[in-house]
């Protein structure tokens, strides 16, 4: 068996994971491309590195399902195991940051193409790509992106990902997606599509009973979140300092700063988002990215933060829009957090929904809007 496969099987017979059709079916998947990635880098010889010949591209995989399904589990198993050296993985947002940042750069110091200009680059780097959470939510990577990719694999880069949507779902919507659908046809034509949508939540399943609304705001309360997230993210407690950050682009010409960011959960304090100057366009960028949200430091807010409640509402009416989890810690219960005030009135619709958001019903529910797969 292929290092995925054993260290799969090894974590089934342990009993740190159950068994589960469609993921063995992408472990199988999954093992396959190990085996013709090795194979590949194995027999590429000497001279053909010297004279840096293009590989032949390795058909890659494209996971996609709804939250807690074990795409993420897979992919960090197949990266670990892949025994290649010239290999990334990534989270899209942050690909999509340098993807920016140097084609500003190419646009100023190339001739020709920027988009070719970059690909290349980047293929100097790697033979394997591999990105977590894939979602197109904003027309400049729109734009860039099926360009970009048709350029990556005429250079014989191999692309991984994962994603809470399927290919055909990928930019749903978005202005002139009419532009966007050649890089649809090209992931469905080069990779394979790999479902993980069974029944099981298992990050809803890590949390157990555990409570989502935390109070008051104090030690406690911090060490609860803190051990939410680490079963959210199976990241390892004794490296918590590691923990990554990461950039959200906000619109295309802003980013917002995630002070920990990893699997689609992101953790951030009420002050930062609700006590600085802060928007719907923010909140949305969160609510679209992350499918499950932890916010430490809840105040009361009197009449005197009626600015501070304004955004913790819209904050709140995002995060339900897209269905996502949200858990926090806060100096009282939902109706209790503004009891005068202007706009108090409109609060009440908050308190709903906050008390909604910790049912099983609101629980059970995909990541997204509406009918969207999460």
């Amino acid at each position: 068996m292929t290092g995925l496969a054993a260290r799969y099987a090894a974590l089934i017979e342990a009993g740190e994971l159950k068994p589960d059709a469609q993921q063995a079916a992408a472990v199988a998947t999954l093992a396959d491309l190990q085996d013709r990635l090795e194979a590949t880098c194995a027999e590429r010889g000497f001279i053909a590195r010297l004279l840096d010949r293009k590989p032949d591209r390795t058909r890659g995989a494209y996971l996609w399902g709804a939250v807690g399904r074990g795409k993420s589990m897979l992919m960090d198993l197949f990266f670990e195991t892949l025994r290649i050296e010239r290999k990334r993985r990534v989270h899209f947002h942050a690909f999509m940051l340098d993807v920016h940042a140097a084609l500003k750069t190419a646009r100023q110091t190339e001739q020709g193409d920027p988009v070719n200009a970059v690909a290349g680059d980047i293929a100097k780097g790697v033979r394997l790509l591999a990105f977590d959470e894939m979602v197109i939510n904003n027309s400049a990577d729109a734009m860039i992106i099926s360009r970009l990719f048709t350029a990556l694999l005429g250079q014989g880069v191999t692309v991984v990902a994962t994603s809470n949507r399927p290919p055909r779902d990928l930019y749903k919507d978005g202005l002139n997606r009419e532009h966007f659908l050649p890089f649809i046809a090209t992931i469905e034509a080069e990779n394979d599509i790999i479902a993980l949508n069974g029944p099981t939540d298992y990050r809803r399943d890590r949390l157990g009973d555990a409570s989502l609304w935390h109070v008051p705001n104090g030690p406690a309360a911090t060490t609860a979140l803190s051990e939410a997230f680490f079963r959210l993210t199976d990241y390892p407690p004794s490296d918590k300092a590691h923990v990554p950050s990461c950039e959200l682009a906000v619109g295309g010409k802003r980013t917002l700063h995630v002070p920990k960011a990893l699997k689609g959960v992101a953790v951030f304090s009420f002050k930062r988002l609700c006590g600085e100057a802060r928007g719907a366009s923010d909140y949305l960028a969160i609510a679209r990215t992350f499918h499950a949200v932890i916010i430490v430091g809840i105040p009361v807010m009197g009449p005197d933060m009626r600015n501070e409640a304004a955004r913790f509402v819209t904050l709140i009416d995002a995060l339900y829009e897209y269905r996502v989890k949200l858990l926090a810690s806060a100096d009282a219960e939902p109706d209790g957090l503004y009891p005068a005030g202007d706009g108090r009135f409109e609060f009440d619709r908050t308190v709903s929904r906050l008390l909604e958001m910790r049912s099983e019903a609101y629980l059970a529910l995909g990541h997204g809007v509406g009918d969207d797969v999460g």
